[in-house]
């Protein structure tokens, strides 16, 4: 489905979104609107989901990052869902197999802000949280 140009194209847009067409054409050798065809064509596909930014979030005073896996003790899952997707801090959230039920990542301002949130998710089961001491990757 996708060729060598195309992958091409998608690392070049995962680096910077916001790089001009012009631009990624003279990397891949195509023409701007060339470049142009190709990211709508895998937008059409629903290869390319969307265009976002990354924004540093210790920068933007929430420099507390808990990984938490979530032990549902009810069976009452939507409630949860719908929490999860509620919850501004709550980054990511995933329904998992194996250890746990869920696992969520969270971005938060200080201990205060996570125990009040580890709180509310005590509603609808248990946790296990992990905190993230430096960053090592990101993509």
């Amino acid at each position: 489905m996708l060729d060598k140009t195309d992958w091409e194209i998608l690392q070049c847009l995962q680096n910077n979104s916001r790089m001009q067409w012009q631009e990624i054409g003279k990397l891949v050798h195509l023409t701007g609107q060339a470049v142009a065809a190709r990211i709508r064509r895998m937008q059409d596909l629903e290869i390319i989901e969307s265009f976002t930014i990354t924004l540093n979030q210790e920068k933007l005073g929430k420099p507390l990052i808990a990984f938490i896996t979530v032990f549902m003790k009810t069976t009452n899952h939507s409630l949860f869902q719908e929490f999860v997707k509620s919850r501004e801090e709550v980054l990511e959230a995933h329904k998992i197999s194996g250890e746990g039920c869920y696992w969520l990542k969270a971005i938060l301002a200080n201990q205060q802000h996570l125990s009040a949130l580890l709180d509310e998710i005590l509603l609808h089961g248990n946790y296990r949280i992990n905190l993230s001491i430096s960053d090592i990757k990101k993509k």
